[in-house]
C-alpha cells in the first residue's frame, strides 16, 4: 500500500468542465490522484465520476473566491496526503464583451475576484502543501489575450476585464517565480488558445482537450524545465 507521501497529488480549481476537466483528466491518465475543485460540489462530482475510469480523482468544493472553502479544501489535502505535487489554477470568468467604453468598475471587480485575487488566495494557501512536493508545479491558465507584445493577441473583441486580469496573472505568475526560484517548485502560464467552451458559446477552433495540452505539459516538467514563463503549444510568449 501506498503511503501519502509516495503518492502524486494534483489540484485543479474550476474543474467541472471545459479545458479544466481536460486536465484533471490528463493528470489522472498520468497517475496522479486529482482532487477535482469545482464551486458546486454536485456537478463536481458528477464530472469525477465520469473520469474515475481513468485514475483517482476525488470531488471538492471549492471556491477561489471564498477563502474559507479553499482553506477546507486545504485542510483535506493536508489530512490526506501532507502535500500536493501540482496547483493548476484553471478557475475564471468573463462579464462579456463590451467595449471599454461600456465597462464598470463593479464589472472588473467580479473579474478579477476569482481570475486575479482567487489565484492568489488558492495559491499562498496551498504553498505550504507545495513545499513539502519533491517537485510541485503550480500553472496558471493564462490566454493569449493577456500578452501585450503576442503578434495577433488583441485580434477579434476582447473583453477589457476579461484580458487585463489575464495580463496581471501573468505578472503574478513571474512574481512567484523568483520567490519560489531557489526551491523545486516551479511556476508558469499556460495558455491554451482558442478552446471552443462556453466563454464563448462554443466558437472556438480547438477542443477542450487540445487546449489542456500545455497545461498537463507544464504540470509534468521535469527539474531542467522552465519557470517564470508562459507558453501556448508553439513555445514562450511575451506578455
Amino acid at each position: 500500500m501506498n503511503s501519502p507521501r509516495s503518492v502524486s497529488v494534483a489540484l485543479v480549481t474550476g474543474a467541472n468542465k471545459g479545458i479544466g476537466k481536460e486536465i484533471a483528466r490528463g493528470l489522472a491518465r498520468l497517475g496522479m490522484t486529482v482532487y477535482l475543485g469545482s464551486r458546486n460540489l454536485e456537478r463536481g462530482t458528477a464530472a469525477a465520476g465520469e473520469l474515475s475510469r481513468h485514475g483517482t480523482v476525488i470531488p471538492v468544493q471549492l471556491d477561489v473566491t471564498n477563502r474559507a472553502s479553499v482553506e477546507r479544501a486545504a485542510a483535506l489535502m493536508e489530512r490526506d496526503f501532507m502535500h500536493l505535487d501540482v496547483l493548476v489554477n484553471n478557475a475564471g470568468t468573463n462579464v462579456g464583451y463590451q467595449k471599454p467604453s461600456e465597462v464598470t468598475a463593479e464589472e472588473f471587480r467580479t473579474v478579477y475576484e476569482t481570475n486575479v485575487f482567487g489565484v492568489v488566495t488558492v495559491t499562498n494557501i496551498f504553498l505550504p502543501l507545495l513545499l513539502r512536493s519533491d517537485a510541485g508545479r503550480i500553472v496558471n491558465v493564462t490566454s493569449l489575450r493577456g500578452s501585450i507584445g503576442a503578434d495577433g493577441a488583441w485580434v477579434g473583441q476582447p473583453s477589457m476585464p476579461y484580458s487585463t486580469s489575464k495580463t496581471a496573472l501573468n505578472a503574478i505568475t513571474v512574481h512567484y517565480a523568483r520567490e519560489l526560484a531557489n526551491t523545486r517548485i516551479k511556476v508558469n502560464g499556460a495558455a491554451p488558445g482558442h478552446v471552443a467552451t462556453d466563454f464563448n458559446a462554443f466558437r472556438g477552433t480547438r477542443s477542450p482537450a487540445e487546449g489542456a495540452g500545455i497545461a498537463i505539459r507544464l504540470a509534468t516538467l521535469d527539474a531542467s524545465g522552465p519557470t517564470g514563463g508562459v507558453f501556448d503549444d508553439a513555445g514562450r510568449l511575451p506578455w
